[in-house]
């Protein structure tokens, strides 16, 4: 599947990183001329079993979050006969309007958590990976084929007290077909928007259950997927099949 490249403009350098995104920045840097590279041993999440899925969040949270999860699945329901189109607006307009955005160091007390779709509802609060992550698997159980979403960290282009800087950050893109230009779900903007018209973003690679892609950079190791291959079977045990 050839992937549509997002704005050209290459960012050099990086200032004022947050300090949480340190490792993300460091293996950004060492990614080389890279393709396709397939996931061996990872299944393609399916959907969602709700009733595994209340005990897991029950057991770890407690019964607090059980509103957020029943109006999650209440918005999913509603999505099921809804055109693609308006199941992606749906998805990210609950996603970013309910769960609130906070840093891995203050929700999970680390650096780098990628949480799952049921720690993200359990803790009502994530950062830019976990609302992606969210997102993706809601799409998933809305019958969106994975195929046709991709998982994509970026450099976006913030503006802050000393001017422009760059900042490590995930979104999730949507592909119509295998060679559209890509619907960017984001945080930071909430507008669905082409890929083509977000110039605040420069793409370093993307992947999905199935695989790993380049952006725009060099080089990745297998290896540094097991952050998202650990995701995917915690995913599994919660209820996310």
């Amino acid at each position: 599947m050839k992937y549509p490249t997002f704005p050209t403009r290459i960012f050099n350098d990086l200032t004022h990183p947050l300090p949480s995104k340190a490792p993300l920045l460091r293996f950004l840097a060492i990614i080389v001329a890279f393709s396709t590279l397939s996931l061996s041993g990872l299944q393609f999440a399916r959907g969602v079993d709700f009733d595994q899925l209340e005990q897991a969040l029950i057991s770890r949270f407690g019964a607090g979050r059980l509103p957020l999860l029943r109006d999650w699945q209440q918005m999913l329901g509603e999505g099921r006969k809804a055109r693609e189109a308006d199941r992606l607006r749906r998805v990210n307009d609950f996603i970013n309007q309910r769960i609130a955005f906070d840093d891995d160091r203050s929700v999970w007390g680390q650096g780098d958590y990628w949480a799952t779709p049921s720690e993200t509802l359990g803790q009502a609060r994530g950062d830019c990976e976990d609302l992606s992550i969210a997102k993706y698997y809601s799409l998933i159980d809305l019958g969106v084929p994975v195929n046709k979403l991709r998982l994509v960290y970026v450099k976006a282009a913030l503006t802050g007290p000393a001017g422009t800087f760059l900042q490590a950050h995930m979104v999730l893109a949507y592909y119509a077909t295998p060679t559209a230009d890509p619907l960017v779900l984001d945080n930071l903007n909430p507008q669905i928007l082409p890929a083509s018209q977000r110039s605040d973003l420069s793409p370093i690679f993307s992947f999905n259950s199935a695989g790993l892609w380049q952006g725009t950079g060099n080089n990745a190791s297998k290896s540094n997927l097991s952050r998202w291959q650990d995701l995917l079977v915690r995913a599994r045990a919660e209820g996310f099949q």
